[in-house]
């Protein structure tokens, strides 16, 4: 048993960097140095903070070895430098981080081969390579991100996603009644994600599908950006501020909507799942339409509740890892598929793409649940919470396995929308 987890933690950890080496890979030393936006680190940076994450946790913590570089602690510890900052930093060179994370990794599965995976909760099913696996993936999203603000000829490319199998739209209903949000059982779970508790949650409407381009595109033809009516207070400001007129990446020409993906500019595809939005423009969005914004416990419901057996589900579809066919997850493609690209996805009431292709905003403060109890660390989840942050649920196309579930909690503070962010509307159900 002990030799299946080193097994798998092991080609988890190969496949990640797999990731990381294609992401840095795929540009040459003077654009990995570059900030590429102040909202993002440089490639660079993120390299060497993947492997100083793992000598903090895996070489000197798990396996109480000597430290590697512990003079270079304080340049990747995100707490202490605002990414804006990060490019003035005397930062290891591409083939200085490159080198580092290289020894890192060697140190690091020896000590897995090691270490017993038992006996201390850090390394309980081996807990803490879980959580170093989810940070080199959150990273490489991250990175992703980063590829999607640079400037230059396209470097990434990746087959289209899957055409739609399915017609899918509209709205179905969640009845009320408690489910089980969050969980107590998942080996890697994140400390936001625990515990298990029952949560009550009033009968809604939720959309079948996320958003699309041609729906938000509406929004905007119809002089959404122009109207405060459809906007909160802080909404309106922002959009006022920031000049906001359409999505991030979109352009107009004479032949209609644009959006530019990683260095390639094209028309919108109308049915796949608007990306790039702020909370605030999702929720405008959602108020013009009529609608609103689901709330994390709705989201989740959605996600995860069988009204056949009563429990909650990992994913969607069940209990079983996604596959491709489920969901489009780990950038396998560089953009959001149609919605009813993956009906094998969808959750027992009926509701699809609920995992991968766009992280969904909803109209909840990022927020403990009851029983939270920081691990390993208060830095991971505990200092975000309050009404400064937004949570989003489901992953994206960026958003690779390992580091998504149903459970899985993601945060932001509601003006971002570098990130892979979309959403999908809930209405409250009329008295009858």
């Amino acid at each position: 048993m002990a030799d299946d987890l080193r097994q798998r933690v092991a080609t988890e950890l190969e496949r990640t960097r797999r990731r990381s080496a294609v992401l840095t890979d795929a540009v040459d030393d003077g654009d990995l140095v570059k900030q590429h936006s102040p909202l993002m680190s440089p490639l660079v940076w993120d390299l060497a903070h993947i492997g100083n994450q793992e000598e903090l946790w895996l070489v000197r913590d798990v396996g109480g070895r000597e430290p590697v570089r512990q003079d270079i602690d304080h340049l990747y510890d995100a707490f202490k430098h605002a990414r804006r900052d990060r490019p003035a930093l005397p930062l290891l060179g591409p083939a200085e981080a490159r080198a580092y994370v290289a020894q890192v990794r060697d140190k690091a599965l020896d000590v897995l081969d090691r270490v017993r995976l038992e006996g201390r909760q850090l390394i309980d099913n081996a807990f803490a390579f879980g959580m170093i696996v989810q940070h080199e993936q959150q990273h490489d999203e991250t990175m992703l991100a980063t590829h999607q603000l640079r400037v230059g000829p396209a470097v990434l490319s990746a087959p289209p996603p899957p055409e739609a199998q399915a017609r899918v739209g509209g709205e179905v209903l969640v009845p009320a009644g408690s489910f089980t949000m969050g969980t107590s059982t998942e080996a890697w779970a994140l400390d936001n994600e625990r515990p298990a508790h029952d949560v009550f949650v009033d009968a809604f409407h939720i959309d079948v599908a996320p958003v699309t381009n041609a729906q938000y595109a509406a929004f905007a033809d119809d002089g959404g950006y122009d109207d405060e009516r459809w906007w909160t207070t802080e909404g309106w400001r922002h959009r006022q501020e920031a000049g906001l007129v359409a999505p991030l990446h979109w352009s107009r020409d004479p032949s209609g909507w644009l959006a530019t993906e990683f260095g390639r500019t094209a028309p919108i595809v109308p049915d796949a799942p608007v990306v790039h939005v702020s909370f605030h423009e999702a929720k405008a969005y959602a108020t013009w339409a009529g609608r609103r914004l689901p709330t994390e416990a709705e989201w989740e419901k959605a996600a995860r509740f069988d009204p056949a057996s009563g429990r909650s589900r990992r994913y969607p579809w069940g209990d079983e890892d996604p596959g491709p066919e489920h969901a489009n997850l780990g950038q396998r493609h560089l953009s959001p598929a149609p919605v009813g690209a993956y009906p094998a996805g969808a959750s027992p009431l009926g509701v699809h793409q609920l995992i991968g292709d766009v992280w969904e905003w909803v109209d909840s403060d990022f927020a403990a649940y009851p029983g939270f109890t920081a691990f390993p660390y208060r830095e991971y989840s505990e200092v975000f919470f309050g009404p400064d942050y937004k949570v989003l649920r489901g992953g994206s196309f960026g958003t690779d396995p390992a580091a998504c579930r149903g459970t899985f909690r993601n945060w932001d503070y509601p003006i971002r929308r570098q990130i892979f962010s979309g959403f999908r509307t809930a209405r409250t159900p009329e008295p009858a």
